[in-house]
């Protein structure tokens, strides 16, 4: 087990200095947080505002669609692209070890990056009377529902050596289980409870364009309105290990051709 750990924590701090050393992450994070702050601005703008971070948690969550494969299109694909994944996998490291790895490295620096966000709690805590319970329960959403994407981003870095179509593949995975709320409006009964249980984050509305059309759905909603509930955190964390599990499988598939 303590052999495990070290190599999990030699690669996540390996691929952490390499996002630090590459212009890449520097890009992601300041788009982030430019959407982040326009969906904020946009949120508190009104004269009867609510003094929420559900404005632009809505935002966070459409905008983590791209960002999070970008964060981890490059983990698994280039190794291949440059043949050192073989080299990896011919060490004494495991595959569940790589991914693992290279996961942590990911999630620490979407942990960063939503830190940087907390400048929008401290702007609302200045000028109004935010409700913590919500904030709080906000963040855990936002991490749990960033667990979940950047383990589906790592799944398909996992699948080609091309960066490029491990992003589209990536995103493409997640506007589904995003958009899924359309399919299930156009189906009833069991169905439609079925379908619709597995929408991820956001939703968009044609009613409501105060977010610009942009709202929290899906299982992040009741995180949003400040509501715990264990079903949104298993999804979430049943998300996070199946899309793992399945990058784990496919580094197997490689060692045996």
């Amino acid at each position: 087990m303590r052999t495990s750990l070290t190599n999990i924590r030699y690669i996540a701090l390996k691929e952490i200095r390499t996002y630090f050393s590459s212009p890449m992450a520097y890009v992601v994070a300041a788009a982030f947080l430019a959407i982040t702050g326009f969906f904020f601005v946009a949120s508190v703008s009104d004269a009867f505002s609510e003094a929420s971070i559900r404005g632009f948690a809505a935002g966070a969550v459409f905008f983590m669609i791209f960002l999070s494969p970008a964060l981890t299109m490059r983990l698994l694909s280039e190794e291949q692209k440059l043949g050192t994944l073989e080299l990896l996998m011919t060490s004494p490291l495991r595959e569940i070890e790589i991914v693992l790895g290279k996961f942590f490295a990911a999630f620490a620096m979407l942990a960063i990056m939503i830190a940087g966000t907390l400048y929008y709690v401290l702007v609302l805590f200045l000028f109004g009377v935010p409700d913590l319970g919500p904030v709080l329960t906000g963040y855990l959403g936002l991490m749990l529902y960033g667990s979940a994407t950047l383990a589906v981003g790592l799944m398909a870095s996992a699948v080609t050596p091309n960066q490029l179509v491990a992003l589209v593949l990536g995103a493409g995975v997640l506007t589904a289980f995003t958009v899924i709320d359309f399919v299930s409006q156009r189906v009833s009964g069991i169905a439609a409870q079925v379908i619709d249980g597995f929408q991820l984050g956001s939703s968009f509305s044609t009613s409501d364009t105060s977010n610009f059309g942009v709202a929290e759905g899906g299982h992040f909603a009741d995180f949003a309105r400040g509501i715990i509930s264990p079903g949104d955190i298993a999804y979430y964390i049943s998300l996070t290990v199946v899309f793992l599990f399945l990058a784990v499988m496919l580094l197997e598939m490689r060692r045996w051709r």
